[in-house]
């Protein structure tokens, strides 16, 4: 089990709950299951995972596997939204972000595009320009 009940998880801790996450998605049938390391592009996680199901009943479902899985290594206090809409599920387990997207909304979101792009070499503020 691992020690993560405040959400807070070392960097190991947090690749295992990622690929653990990736392994239960894979085997629930979920499409382009994408992850996206954040490590030194953003301080809000250590990975994103993206997937897509096809309708609300499988987003609930995958959701509902997910939670099993925190249950299971002990992740305490996930947040999850938009598990009523089921559309865009999202999981926020700490260093770790799941969503989980109906494919019309994952393509009008593309989340990919705004996390996979380069980061300029130049990081200041335009502000501080």
């Amino acid at each position: 089990m691992l020690n993560t009940e405040k959400l807070a998880m070392t960097s190991k801790e947090a690749h295992v709950v990622c690929n653990s996450i990736q392994v239960v998605l894979e085997d629930a049938k979920a499409e382009d299951v994408v992850t996206i390391n954040l490590s030194g592009k953003s301080s809000i996680a250590d990975y994103m995972i993206l997937a897509t199901g096809n309708s609300q009943r499988q987003l609930g479902a995958f959701a509902s596997k997910l939670r099993d899985l925190f249950k299971l290594i002990g992740l305490k206090s996930v947040s999850v939204e938009g598990e009523e809409t089921g559309d865009w599920v999202l999981m926020d387990a700490g260093d770790v972000i799941v969503h989980l997207f109906r494919p019309e909304v994952r393509i009008f979101y593309n989340l990919e595009k705004m996390w996979l792009a380069e980061m300029p070499s130049d990081k200041t503020p335009i502000a501080n320009k």
